[in-house]
């Protein structure tokens, strides 16, 4: 059960390591594109289609005729990856169970966004977590661990990407334990809980009042989404990258700096964000500089 890229890597690997799946559970056909009359299927369908695997793609988990159509699967184990919250029926299905692999090293960062919320932060690790599914979120008894280092300009897309390919073989393991009978479950220590919830657009916009660093991490954690955004002339500024100046000043925070040539900084709590990858509303994503050869900013 998967729906976005994360979820395909998972799925691949069982499927070459010879497990039978017998069904793949996934969002419904979207439309979408330029006016919207395009229909996009998920990742997951994608891969499934591609490989014969039976897919089914209820609107609504709860249906009978849906339940119905899983129970007639006889799976004996459930896999979940980036999918949607299941309802008791479903989860408790299988025999042995449902297992879910999340983005985080649980108990740390329960909820939607594991991955935003670890690079915003500032942690220096994080990593995925197996566990099987019970009915308050991210709540199961833990299975296996893998961790991934957050290297300090990385973004979370570069995270997602390595944790989706760890992630997978973190499935196998799982999977094989599981198979074998060769698995304790541990409940989680509920005293290190961390919430990651979901992040709205309006919560990106960026906060120059904060120490440079805190800018800096806040800006990875979005891009390259939801992406950090500010104002710019009355548009939308999205920062996708930047890097830090550390330098003491008296201006005012969240005072754009530039030559209108090399370089373009806004000011904060104790030094400057330099912009190095941007896009303003209306243009394409660019380089800065690329962006000030066509973009002259006037003194504020």
């Amino acid at each position: 059960m998967g729906t976005p890229d994360f979820a395909v890597p998972s799925l691949d690997i069982l499927v070459k390591n010879g497990f039978d799946v017998v069904g793949v559970v996934t969002a419904t056909d979207k439309y979408g594109g330029r006016g919207g009359k395009k229909l996009i299927e998920s990742a997951v369908k994608k891969y499934a289609v591609a490989n014969d695997l039976n897919v089914l793609q209820p609107k609504n988990l709860k249906s009978p005729k849906f339940q119905a159509a899983l129970k007639a699967l006889n799976a004996d184990l459930q896999v979940v990856v980036a999918f949607r919250m299941l309802p008791v029926a479903v989860w408790d299905m299988p025999p042995i169970g449902t297992i879910n692999l999340h983005g985080s090293l649980l108990p740390k960062y329960r909820g939607a966004a594991p991955l935003n919320w670890a690079v915003i932060n500032g942690e220096k690790e994080t990593g995925a977590t197996t566990f099987f599914l019970k009915h308050e979120i991210d709540t199961g008894d833990l299975l296996f661990t893998t961790k991934v280092e957050i290297g300090e300009d990385a973004t979370v897309g570069e995270v997602h990407d390595e944790l989706m390919l760890k992630g997978a073989e973190l499935v196998l393991k799982t999977v094989r334990a599981i198979e074998e009978g060769d698995y304790t479950p541990q409940p989680q220590d509920e005293s290190l809980v961390s919430k990651a919830p979901k992040i709205f657009h309006e919560t990106c916009q960026i906060d120059f009042n904060q120490p440079t660093q805190k800018v800096h991490d806040f800006i990875r954690g979005l891009s390259p989404y939801p992406t950090a955004w500010t104002m710019l002339d009355g548009k939308k500024l999205k920062i996708f990258r930047a890097k830090r100046l550390l330098e003491a000043h008296d201006l005012p925070t969240g005072k754009f700096v530039t030559d209108n040539k090399k370089y373009l900084r806004i000011t904060t709590k104790d030094g400057f964000i330099e912009l190095l990858q941007i896009q303003l509303q209306g243009r394409k994503r660019m380089e800065v500089q690329s962006f000030l050869n066509g973009y002259t900013i006037e003194e504020q």
